[in-house]
């Protein structure tokens, strides 16, 4: 079949095996609520987790490290500013997106004006940022506003509100990546560097606003989760890093570049929710569960790999 020759499709199975399993184990009874938690909490691995696919797609050595800084202190300066606030919301959310977007371009100039590898300047900057959440937080846990608050926790015929957020960024990548002359020119750069810039690319700036467009999303991510959650804690974004690139990888996205699967992104991040709480249903511990964990993720992407050259788009 088609649909099996394309690399994403296997996160998909086995995020559907794994919630199989799970309500197997009891009886149906957590049927809805653990599809009800799973497309929440995966939301926010879908947000970071397209952020990070724009960067991987240009190449070997892209990376962006600093997602969990940055997720951090835009989540800490945001409610900081909104001070619990409702009228202050656009404002938080424009300060939390403006941040990501600060972050973005101060890694890609790293990149350039140093001539450093991706993973060593954004890792570097990651723990400037850092440094800078910890100086703004202080220790304080500032409440989100209630109006945040309630939208971030709550749904809208059943479907959580952040998996509608995270819907509607994911067909916005797709249509980034697939429709659009700035799409074509990242998997260009991805596919060959020399080659795209003999055709004319401006390499550089398309470079860049990927690199902005990641660490964007993150900041929007570091918002919604420290919404989401109660207040923004300084530890709140260590999770995604490795996140952020495993659902790019399981999704079937290539980790050399110039080919992404768009669609993947939601399997990936669903099966990583629910793999963890099969396990955890069936009583396995945690020493157990990580190692069962990491040959599941392994089993997933062999399956993909073995069907064949790697398929774009949906």
């Amino acid at each position: 079949m088609t649909l099996l020759r394309k690399p994403w499709i296997w996160a998909w199975i086995a995020a559907i095996v794994v919630y199989a399993a799970t309500i197997a184990a009891t009886a149906g009874a957590s049927a809805a609520g653990l599809a009800q938690a799973a497309f929440t909490f995966a939301a926010f691995s879908v947000i970071v987790g397209l952020g990070q696919m724009f960067v991987i797609t240009l190449g070997p050595g892209n990376v962006d490290l600093s997602i969990p800084a940055t997720m951090t202190l835009a989540g800490t300066v945001s409610l900081k500013l909104m001070d619990t606030a409702d009228a202050m919301a656009l404002p938080g959310l424009a300060v939390a997106l403006g941040i990501g977007a600060g972050v973005g371009f101060a890694n890609y100039a790293l990149i350039k004006a140093l001539r450093i590898p991706p993973i060593i300047a954004t890792l570097a900057l990651s723990f400037v940022v850092q440094s800078a959440a910890i100086w703004t937080n202080r220790g304080l846990r500032i409440k989100p506003p209630e109006t945040l608050a309630a939208f971030s926790t709550g749904n809208l015929w059943g479907i959580p509100n952040l998996a509608i957020v995270a819907s509607l960024l994911t067909l916005a990548a797709w249509v980034l990546l697939e429709r659009s002359a700035w799409g074509r020119r990242v998997t260009a750069i991805g596919q060959s560097l020399p080659a795209a810039r003999r055709a004319g690319i401006a390499v550089h700036g398309v470079r860049l606003s990927a690199y902005v467009l990641c660490a964007t999303l993150a900041g929007l991510c570091g918002f919604l989760l420290s919404c989401f959650s109660g207040g923004a804690a300084l530890n709140m974004g260590a999770e995604y890093l490795l996140i952020s690139i495993a659902v790019v990888v399981i999704g079937g996205s290539s980790v050399a570049g110039g080919n992404s699967n768009v669609p993947g992104i939601w399997g990936a991040a669903l099966f990583l929710f629910l793999v963890v709480s099969m396990l955890n249903t069936y009583g396995f511990g945690a020493g157990p569960r990580m190692i069962l964990t990491g040959l599941i993720i392994i089993a997933v992407i062999l399956a993909a790999s073995l069907r064949g050259p790697a398929s774009r788009g949906m």
